[in-house]
């Protein structure tokens, strides 16, 4: 991977984060909104109880997709990116371009999601 490259997904992974953050931030006014709001009914508190738990689990993984992206941004500023951490090899730069935190070439990922489920 040159140069180039590695910068415009160290960019694509910042845009990303800054775009979770956001997200997360209206997540939570959204709970906030939804914790304040009166239920009239049974129905209407469960509503409002299933919509925060679909809000709190969606802002659960975008926490994650962060610290995922933090720990790929950690590998680039110490020239570690880009390199399997099952089989040492360089993962394919197509694939980081579509997933650009990813830790495994897509032979080790298939084996990390047979041993998983």
């Amino acid at each position: 991977m040159n140069d180039k490259e590695l910068e415009a997904i160290r960019d694509i992974l910042l845009e990303r984060k800054e775009q979770i953050a956001k997200n997360i931030d209206a997540t939570s006014k959204e709970l906030d909104g939804l914790k304040d709001a009166e239920a009239s009914d049974e129905a209407d508190h469960a509503t409002l109880s299933a919509d925060a738990a679909i809000e709190e689990a969606l802002s659960r993984k975008q926490v994650f997709e962060i610290k995922e992206i933090d720990y790929a941004l950690f590998k680039i500023e110490s020239k570690t990116y880009g390199i399997c951490e099952m089989c040492e090899e360089p993962i394919g730069v197509e694939r980081l371009k579509v997933k650009p935190q990813a830790k495994y070439c897509i032979v080790c990922r298939e084996i990390v999601e047979k041993r998983a489920s």
